[in-house]
Order: C-alpha cells, then structure tokens, then sequence
C-alpha cells in the first residue's frame, strides 16, 4: 500500500470520528429535548429573551434579527416542498415575489388596506401553486427543479415587463399599515410581525408534519412508487406541498414589501432561491429546528464576517463547503434511530 493510500486512509478515519462525535453530542441534545419540561422551559425562556430583545440592543441587531424571521418563515415553507415531499425547487422566490407585488398593487394602485390584501396574496399564491403545480408534478428530480427555475424566471421577468409592476423600476412608496392605531414605521414593529410570524410558521409545520397529510409526503419523500402502490395519490400530495409551501412565502412577501416600502424584480432573482434553499439543506431537511438554525446562520454568518471585506463571501462558502463534508445530512438532521 502506497503512502497516498495510507493518507486517505488515515483522513477518512478522521472524518468519521469527528462525525461520530458530532452526532454523540445530537443524541445528548435530542435526549435533553425529550424531557417536556425543560423543553418547555427553554421555550419559555428563549421567546422571553427575543421578545425583549429590541430594548436592549441596536437597530443594527434588530434589523439583522427582522431579516433572520423573515428567512425563518420562508425557509420553513420551502422545507415543506424540499423537506417533507422530498420535491427539489429552485423558484422558491418566486412566491413571495407574488405575494409581495400582490400587496404593493393593491395599496399603492387601488389604496386598499394591507390588512385586506393578505387574503388576496394567500388566493394569488395558491393560483401560483397550482399553476406550476398541476402541469409538472409529474415530473421528478432534475426535470422538475429545472421547470420551477423556469417558473422563478418566468414571474421575475413578468414583473420587469409589466406596466402594473412598474416594469424594472417596481413599486416605490407603497404605504405602511397600521395596527391598532400604531402605524408601523419602527424597525422593532418588523421585528415582532416577523417574530410572530416565524412562530406560526414553526407550529403549523410541525403540526403538518405529524399530520395524516404529513406522513404521507414522508411516504413519498422516501419512495414515491411504493407510496403509489399502498394508494396514495402522489399528484395531489404532492400538490398540496406546492400550495401551503407558496402560501407561506407569498404572506412573508406581503409584510416585506411593505416594511422595504418599495419593490422591485431585482429583489427576486434565482440567487434568493439558492439561498433559501441552501438554508433548509445546511439546517437539515425535513427538520424544523435545523431549518430555523439554517436560515440564522446563513443571514448571520455573511453579517459577522463584514470586516474581513471583499473574500467574505468567498470564506462563506469554504465554511459551508466544510460544514457538508463533515455533516452531509445537515447541522440538526433527523434523529438517527
């Protein structure tokens, strides 16, 4: 055996023990986690810290924070078509691009109540959903990530082309709501709307994915032909992935435009979604708590490295290229049974 050989050999001891160790310390953590009280507790704790967290700190930190619960939001509805159906989407961007114009529209061209356009972004989203849904859904793997890049594309470009959208310009000076009488023009406004939010979103995904409807993309995920075969409809599951998973990004485009107060298709583009979707796979697919650490990390990390200047990105990627190497499966995966 050459020296080469014995090298590689030694390496790949190494990996694996640090593999083992890392996942010796999950299993503890899952095992702490089991408990309901302290799991409640360092619930309680936790939202007690972040609910008090704008009194104490800068508008910097808050504003990092605000972007951080927006990623959490939109991060968890593509987990429920990347993690959960096991389905690869590379326009994620393209929902909340719908439900962010679907807002701007109707305040700043027909002063409709922002509160009143929810609604309609949720409807706009599920007619995005089903209009890249029901025509491709039979597709797998690559062919349908490269048909929902195309429909990524295809919403971005609309929006560049079209005099509704204000064509590449977007939609400047759309209006702030109020609630309760409290206009929301404070970045700590932001941050409890993206806060509550990002805590909804957690308690609806995992309330899916213990769900009838959850198992069923778990089904699916692991093997959609014997899925087929105990007689799931694979098509409509799959499709109601697609649906809630847009819903969720197109509410987390309303609030952001009008917290951004303008728009525009630049804002949307196919490196957003890789982001997203490179959140929800460092994070951990089919993992609630990965995917929220995910997203904090993929909007920390860049934010905390400002200093080292122009190569921050480029030490990004060197960071998570070496995070997948030693945990392919994610940062907080699935619990190995």
């Amino acid at each position: 055996m050459s020296d080469k050989q014995i090298n590689l050999q030694i390496a790949a001891t190494q990996v694996t023990a640090i593999q083992k160790k890392i996942q010796s310390v999950i299993d503890k953590l899952f095992d702490l986690l089991e408990n309901k009280k302290i799991r409640y507790s360092i619930y309680a704790v936790s939202m007690a810290a972040l609910f008090y967290l704008p009194q104490k700190t800068s508008m910097y930190v808050t504003e990092i924070m605000t972007n951080v619960w927006f990623h959490v939001v939109v991060c968890l509805g593509l987990n429920i078509i990347v993690g959960f159906a096991g389905l690869l989407s590379l326009g994620y961007a393209a929902f909340f691009a719908v439900g962010a114009y679907t807002s701007g529209i109707m305040i700043l061209r027909y002063g409709i109540s922002f509160w009143l356009t929810l609604p309609v972004s949720v409807l706009m989203a599920v007619i995005a959903g089903l209009a890249i849904g029901v025509p491709t859904l039979r597709l797998r793997s690559d062919y349908l990530a490269i048909v929902t890049l195309g429909f990524g594309e295809m919403v971005r470009l609309a929006a560049r082309n079209m005099a509704i959208t204000g064509r590449a310009t977007g939609l400047v000076g759309i209006d702030r709501p109020a609630f309760f009488g409290i206009t929301m023009n404070k970045i700590a406004h932001f941050y409890y709307a993206f806060l509550i939010m990002a805590v909804l979103a957690t308690i609806i995904s995992s309330r899916l994915q213990n769900s009838r409807l959850g198992r069923a993309w778990r089904y699916i995920r692991e093997d959609e032909d014997a899925a087929e075969a105990m007689g799931i409809n694979t098509v409509a599951v799959r499709l109601y992935a697609f649906i809630i998973g847009s819903v969720f990004g197109a509410i987390a485009g309303s609030f952001m435009a009008i917290k951004m107060t303008a728009i525009s298709p630049d804002s949307f583009t196919f490196t957003q979604s890789v982001m997203i979707l490179l959140a929800v796979v460092l994070g951990g697919m089919g993992k609630i708590p990965g995917v929220i650490l995910g997203a904090f990390i993929t909007v920390v990390f860049p934010e905390i490295s400002r200093g080292i200047g122009q190569y921050r990105m480029l030490i990004f990627g060197v960071v998570l290229m070496v995070l997948m190497i030693y945990r392919p499966q994610g940062l907080w995966p699935e619990r190995e049974l």
